[in-house]
């Protein structure tokens, strides 16, 4: 039978789109689950924060009356304001293991962007440019860390033979030992020494007490730190409080770290513990049982610590804030019992913080991809 796309009309459907992803996943050891009730905000108009920005539609594809895949298509009006482009973009693309399948979903999001005007798509996001960012090319040694994806090995492939094509520099996570000894960690450690007897740059934990006001200095951070990189996204300030909120019950206020120049903001660089290692047990919240089960391995001490952006002003790139930053983190990361530190994600495109990653010994651990095509 031909196979249906059919947009979302009820709570059952809505329920099926959310927990599809088990039917894809169920026995890969290294996905890790999302959970349920957070993602059903993401995707309701009444609470996602992405709504204050674009709109959005969801949709599953059915075969004989059985569920075989899902997308989504929307449209970033703010993103498209502001970089003067006529852009739909999908995401919470699931498939069988079938092409058909995914060549119908693909058809279907692009076919609602050719409706509303809009000349490619691209993707995957899932509605939230940090979200999920792209499809796994590299690194399946283990799960993935907060806020990165999963993808089985055939999406590369169904989405290369449909006809996408890269949209830009790949998405690559770094890994470093937390108290690796080298002596190229001991003589960047000295430098970090040297700039903090200067004393022009100071370096804080985060104000968790007053976090929208952090929240002012993260936003003004990401909207100029980043603005040389290609098909940069300006973010929109409900986007970033929508994304601190959801981390300030797990954030370590000594972790987030801001650098200071004469009462200035210049730098940020947040360490996260990786409660990936929590949720991965937790089955997506779909049961009552299952918050015991988040409760019960929440108790252990995470091994990493997720490094989720490194920002500074670009007037600062050389002054030593970024450095600084990178040594003050791992010397409070270490007596706090985490073993390794994720970096994640940073674009190829941008060579300043591969660059800095790359001198303290991290190496590339996985590697993700966006895709491009016309409507």
């Amino acid at each position: 039978m031909a196979i249906e796309i059919h947009p979302l009309r009820n709570t059952g459907e809505k329920r099926i789109f959310l927990t599809f992803p088990w039917r894809i996943y169920k026995d890969d050891p290294l996905w890790v689950p999302p959970l349920v009730p957070d993602r059903a905000k993401v995707i309701d108009p009444k609470t996602g924060a992405f709504f204050k920005r674009g709109e959005a539609e969801f949709f599953i594809a059915w075969q004989n009356g059985e569920p075989v895949g899902t997308i989504c298509a929307g449209e970033d009006h703010f993103s498209n304001q502001q970089r003067d482009r006529q852009e739909a973009l999908f995401g919470f693309f699931e498939c069988l293991p079938r092409y058909e399948i995914a060549e119908a979903l693909w058809d279907h999001a692009r076919q609602w962007a050719g409706k509303r005007g809009l000349k490619t798509l691209w993707g995957p996001f899932n509605l939230d440019y940090e979200d999920s960012y792209g499809i796994l090319v590299e690194g399946r040694d283990r799960p993935p860390v907060i806020l990165c994806g999963h993808t089985p090995p055939y999406y590369q492939e169904f989405i290369e033979r449909y006809g996408f094509e890269k949209a830009r520099g790949d998405n690559i996570a770094f890994s470093l030992l937390a108290d690796d000894e080298t002596p190229q960690r001991r003589r960047l450690r000295r430098l970090a020494d040297r700039l903090r007897k200067r004393g022009k740059i100071t370096v804080r934990g985060a104000d968790l007490e007053h976090w929208e006001q952090e929240a002012d200095h993260v936003h003004n951070l990401l909207n100029k730190s980043l603005v040389h990189l290609p098909d940069h996204i300006g973010w929109h300030r409900d986007a970033i409080r929508a994304t601190l909120r959801s981390f300030l019950r797990i954030a370590d206020p000594e972790l987030v770290l801001f650098a200071e120049v004469e009462g200035k903001v210049v730098g940020w660089f947040p360490g996260l513990p990786n409660i990936n290692e929590w949720l991965i047990h937790a089955n997506g919240l779909r049961r009552p049982w299952d918050y015991l089960r988040l409760w019960w391995h929440s108790r252990k001490q995470p091994e990493c610590v997720a490094i989720k952006s490194v920002l500074v002003l670009p007037e600062y790139w050389d002054t030593g804030v970024a450095l600084l930053l990178f040594d003050e983190l791992e010397r409070r990361v270490i007596p706090k019992g985490y073993k390794w530190a994720d970096l994640s994600l940073t674009s190829e495109d941008n060579p300043r913080t591969p660059m800095l990653a790359d001198s303290f010994g991290a190496k590339i651990y996985k590697r993700y991809r966006t895709y491009r095509i016309p409507v």
